[in-house]
């Protein structure tokens, strides 16, 4: 009985992992397909890139404080403290930024989307966009994939900025450090980190390249859970919390693994 269980639970898991292949394949594909629903494109970058800018700022903000108030006792016992602009700085941009990014737009992005798919499958209006032609996937999911592709990144240079900025308000008011020695401190640790094409700082590539990813595992788990909603309203409550906490997982996963590649190929 056990065993049979098991096997049903695996078919499942097999089952539903490559309807999020298929779903991902086509969303990414039909991003090159006519019709292009630019509206749809804009509406959905509105809501994840300026409906989120607030809780970005907020979060950027006192992650770069805590950060540069918890470094400060170490850096204090080596007399270093004049580095810590170096030490946020790339903690900040390859690291917290893109990860803090991410998982609060999974929270707030990714449960929106899973919530709203999920009410249009549990009311039928999916089902009436096929009758009507319309493909689901180019017009509902297409659209937000490419928004959460474009609009995570952006939200994460902002995270990056306020995040040092908050550091650097640790630094001139807690530690007594000149503002122009800390922001000096950030750029030298931005042209020690090495360039790509001579122009572009490693540490910007490192940084950038995370939440491009971390926006299509938003994107496309959302809308992957959203579709699949059965079971009314409960259904679209199960399907909400499903998307955050799978996101969440995957970000923190795939994070790792990224970094171990980034670290590999623009270590200096």
């Amino acid at each position: 009985m056990i065993l049979e269980r098991f096997n049903a639970a695996a078919k499942r898991g097999v089952y539903s992992l490559q309807e999020f292949f298929v779903l991902s394949g086509k969303a990414l594909g039909f991003i090159f397909v006519k019709p292009f629903y630019t509206a749809d494109l804009f509406q959905q970058m509105d809501t994840i890139g300026v409906g989120s800018l607030g809780i970005v700022l907020l979060t950027g903000f006192f992650t770069g404080m805590v950060l540069a108030l918890q470094s400060s006792v170490q850096l204090q016992a080596f007399g270093a403290t004049d580095y810590i602009g170096s030490l946020i700085s790339a903690s900040m941009i390859r690291e917290l930024g893109p990860v803090l990014a991410g998982l609060m737009v999974a929270g707030r992005v990714g449960s929106g989307i899973a919530a709203q798919l999920g009410s249009m499958r549990v009311t039928e209006q999916i089902d009436a966009l096929n009758t009507l032609g319309t493909d689901p996937i180019k017009k509902l999911v297409t659209p937000r994939v490419l928004a959460a592709l474009i609009m995570l990144p952006v939200l994460t240079v902002i995270n990056d900025f306020v995040g040092i900025l908050g550091g650097n308000v640790i630094a001139k008011f807690y530690l007594g450090k000149p503002s122009a020695l800390y922001w000096r401190t950030v750029f030298e640790q931005m042209l020690t980190g090495g360039f790509t094409l001579r122009y572009i700082p490693n540490d910007f590539i490192q940084g950038l390249t995370k939440p491009f990813v971390f926006g299509g595992i938003i994107s496309l788990v959302a809308c992957h859970f959203g579709l699949k909603t059965t079971g009314g309203t409960e259904g679209v409550g199960v399907a909400t919390t499903r998307t955050v906490v799978t996101a969440s997982i995957l970000i923190l996963v795939v994070d790792y693994f990224l970094t171990q590649i980034l670290l590999a190929v623009f270590q200096p």
